[in-house]
């Protein structure tokens, strides 16, 4: 029984007929990193792998609530409670908390959900969970928010009820992905481009270097200072310089003697990125996935060697995928000192490069790295319309 059919059956049994089915999915980033703070390009894609909800609007002055994963049920006020203790119950108590704060009026319902995104690989499971709470109170009570509106919901419950100050891309992606496409979302604008991602005879499958990002929060601080440093010292001679996204890599070289070495490198990074994932978008729309899959690599190298925020298990799996033929693309994929590594593979070569990463990264760490393959697929929908 698939997770969806088993919160559809775990409805029934603790709450009774009459629910909504409802699935929102995790994401990927194929190419674009740490270039969404900077108010640049990045490039994500829904997958096929979702949480799930069911769901009925009650009469009652609670809220039952329902974790398959947590095996766990609470009940509260969702509309004028307290925010509960349990963190994956937050994330429901903050999107109404957030839908209420812009003038609607949802009421409590009875729900169970549950989720086949794989936890800690960087798919952002919990932008899913936000986003599948947005679209489906959004519809039961026919609030009137767009998507954009429950992708912003989502970004605020992450700052306001979880403290994690995120960018928007992962509710995004969730909300507006579409199957064989990816968004190229411009991170000050929010504009997007839907952008055809259909590589016949190739699948996408993550690496897990199972390192934990214990540096991640603490590094991402330094690496965004850096970026205003940099920033700075171009706006103290150009007009209109806000972010990097203003800079030009011959403006950045102009100045190169008012900032230290390492702001220098960050700075360079980002702006190379972004006109990698523009020109890479090109090379998908003429369907040239090799060509795409060289810009891949080229994040990588810049992840890894410009902005260091790789680590050795990351670079030891995309020096494999770089010296396997068949392997056109691999990068190290969120935001570094661990997580997984995306790679572009041919389906002739697909299970004999994941037994020799897996042989191999053993051999060298002592652990078996987990492997994920996903596949693009449709953003928050109702399943039973």
């Amino acid at each position: 029984m698939n997770m969806s059919q088993r919160v559809q059956e775990e409805f029934a049994q603790r709450y009774g007929a009459g629910a909504r089915f409802y699935a929102s999915p995790g994401r990927i980033n194929l190419i674009g990193e740490h270039t969404d703070y900077n108010l640049g390009f990045v490039l994500p894609a829904a997958v096929d792998k979702a949480i799930y909800l069911a769901v009925a609007p009650t009469g009652a002055d609670r809220s039952r609530l329902y974790s398959i994963d947590f095996d766990q049920e609470l009940q509260f006020d969702l509309t004028g409670g307290e925010k509960p203790q349990e963190q994956w119950a937050c994330y429901i108590y903050g999107v109404v908390q957030e839908m209420m704060k812009r003038g609607a009026r949802p009421g409590n319902f009875d729900c169970v959900l549950g989720g086949d995104v794989p936890l800690g690989a960087g798919m952002s499971s919990s932008a899913a969970l936000e986003s599948v709470v947005g679209y489906a109170v959004n519809d039961l009570f026919g609030l009137g928010f767009d998507r954009a509106d429950l992708a912003k919901i989502g970004q605020m419950t992450e700052h306001n009820y979880i403290g994690v100050r995120c960018g928007i891309m992962d509710q995004f992606a969730s909300l507006f992905g579409r199957c064989g496409q990816v968004i190229r979302l411009d991170c000050r604008s929010l504009e997007y481009e839907m952008t055809p991602f259909d590589p016949q005879g190739y699948r996408l499958v993550l690496i897990d270097s199972m390192v934990k990002h214990s540096l991640a929060s603490s590094e991402y601080n330094v690496r965004r200072a850096q970026c205003e440093a940099g920033v700075a010292a171009v706006a103290r001679h150009a007009a209109g310089v806000e972010s990097l996204r203003d800079v030009t890599r011959e403006m950045l070289d102009t100045y190169r003697s008012e900032m230290d070495e390492l702001t220098y490198r960050r700075c360079a990074y980002v702006i190379d990125e972004n006109r990698r994932l523009l020109d890479g978008c090109e090379l998908l729309k003429h369907g040239d996935y090799k060509g795409f899959g060289e810009k891949m690599f080229g994040s990588h190298e810049g992840l890894s060697k410009e902005y260091n925020v790789s680590c050795r298990e990351l670079d030891f799996i995309a020096g494999i995928a770089r010296s396997t033929d068949g392997v056109i693309g691999a990068r190290m994929m969120g935001g570094g000192f661990g997580g997984c590594v995306i790679n572009l593979v041919e389906e002739s070569v697909h299970d004999s490069y994941l037994d020799e990463v897996k042989g191999r990264f053993e051999r060298e760490f002592g652990l078996t790295p987990r492997t994920i393959d996903v596949v693009i697929g449709d953003g928050a929908r109702r399943l039973d319309a």
